[in-house]
């Protein structure tokens, strides 16, 4: 099967039949919304039966319809705009219990993610942030949030931990300049991949610094550039991006490097807590 599903089935639209013909039209103008129909409501909307859809997924070489739907996800998550992603979010919530939905899926994209992380890699990138001398976090758009967390967290119990601010191209390059081998690079991104960062971590891996990739797939672009490969599932939820598993993969990256670097986070926080009472940093509890 080729990368590029829709271009498959253009190709071989000359072969099906009437009914084929209908899915396959749908789905090259609509393959947004048709990744996230059922076989029995895709085949409603073009006038076929469910069996007949299932039939043209086998005809288009998938082990079954929900294979071809992941692939047409797949084909679609780089390409899709945030008014489609809009668009989809309200076909697919319309009349459903919206907060038991949207969060029940996060629940599924956190399993998703334990069950399919690599301890050994994940293991490795803490290795690695612990021993290096300097260590680079960048993310933009929605991924800059990660980021920032991951910098803020990283930095109570890391010696030196840069959050690269994600300005215009020229200045994101401009405080990567002093990278070297010695350091790490991290670098956050999932669809719609930005290219700033893309261009940042090329540069961070031509410096000879090591690259950790927190991304969704091996199919993304920071894959090639990555020492380190950490996989959270993401998926669309609506206009906005689910992170709450690439959230939950940092909080267990944050706790890793925490307990490897105990003493000098007990240091670092009991210098705060001194810190934040002297200037009534917290609101205290009433006293009776």
């Amino acid at each position: 099967m080729s990368v590029n599903l829709i271009a498959d089935i253009e190709e071989r639209m000359p072969e099906f039949s009437k009914s084929q013909k209908y899915i396959a039209k749908y789905i090259t103008e609509h393959y947004e919304k048709a990744a996230f129909m059922t076989a029995a409501k895709l085949g409603a909307t073009v006038g076929v039966s469910e069996s007949t859809v299932v039939r043209f997924a086998d005809e288009m070489g998938f082990d079954g319809y929900p294979e071809m739907q992941k692939a047409l996800r797949s084909y679609g998550r780089n390409r899709l705009t945030t008014l489609q992603r809009l668009d989809i979010s309200n076909d697919r919530f319309g009349g459903e219990d919206l907060i038991k939905t949207v969060m029940s899926q996060d629940i599924e994209r956190i399993r998703y993610t334990l069950e399919n992380i690599s301890e050994e890699v994940f293991t490795e990138a803490v290795d690695r942030i612990i021993s290096a001398k300097h260590v680079y976090i960048f993310g933009a758009m929605s991924s800059d949030i990660l980021a920032r967390f991951l910098s803020n967290y990283l930095g109570l119990s890391c010696q030196s931990v840069i959050h690269v601010q994600p300005i215009n191209s020229s200045g994101i390059l401009q405080q990567l300049i002093r990278l070297t081998s010695e350091d790490v690079f991290i670098s956050i991104s999932f669809p719609r991949y930005f290219n700033n960062t893309l261009t940042a971590t090329a540069f961070a891996k031509k410096s000879g610094a090591d690259i950790i990739a927190i991304t969704d797939s091996e199919a993304s672009p920071l894959a090639e550039y990555a020492d380190q490969l950490l996989l959270a599932k993401s998926d669309i939820i609506s206009y906005a991006d689910s992170l709450a598993a690439p959230l939950s993969l940092i909080n267990a990256l944050v706790a890793a490097v925490g307990m490897r670097n105990s003493a000098r986070l007990e240091d670092t926080l009991t210098r705060l807590e001194e810190v934040w009472a002297e200037n009534d940093a917290y609101k205290k509890d009433d006293e009776t």
